[in-house]
């Protein structure tokens, strides 16, 4: 069995990653997947939260929302429709972000919700 697996990570803008990687853990849209080398085939939805994988050693996280995955033995390809490298998250808008979710959850709660996942998401890739 292979020790690493190729990830790619694509939006509709650009490719965020292209690399051999250890592990991933993905947000699904019903819950945290964990992908290992020699995973069996998948198609899943993603969910929004953060999307974290090691590669030679080293943590990484991205902010992700929406979109598609596909896992084989050797591959995962994530096609997100929001994604953002947690070192390039500007935590304080994404603070700000949140709390402008947060006081619109009783107003507008169709739109405040993914807003404040989303915005928690990028806190936690930031971390």
């Amino acid at each position: 069995m292979p020790d690493t697996l190729e990830l790619e990570i694509a939006t509709p803008e650009r490719q965020l990653v292209n690399e051999s990687v250890t592990e991933v853990q993905i947000p699904g849209k019903d819950g945290m997947l964990g992908i290992l080398p020699g995973h069996a085939a998948l198609l899943g939805l993603l969910g929004t939260g953060r999307l974290a994988y090691t590669s030679g050693g080293r943590k990484r996280s991205l902010a992700v929302q929406g979109g598609f995955l596909e896992v084989s033995p050797d591959h995962v390809r994530v096609l997100a429709d929001v994604a953002e490298r947690g070192e390039d998250i500007d935590v304080n808008k994404a603070k700000s972000d949140l709390a402008a979710a947060e006081s619109q959850l009783t107003t507008d709660p169709d739109h405040a919700i993914p807003a404040a996942a989303l915005a928690q998401a990028r806190l936690d890739a930031a971390k």
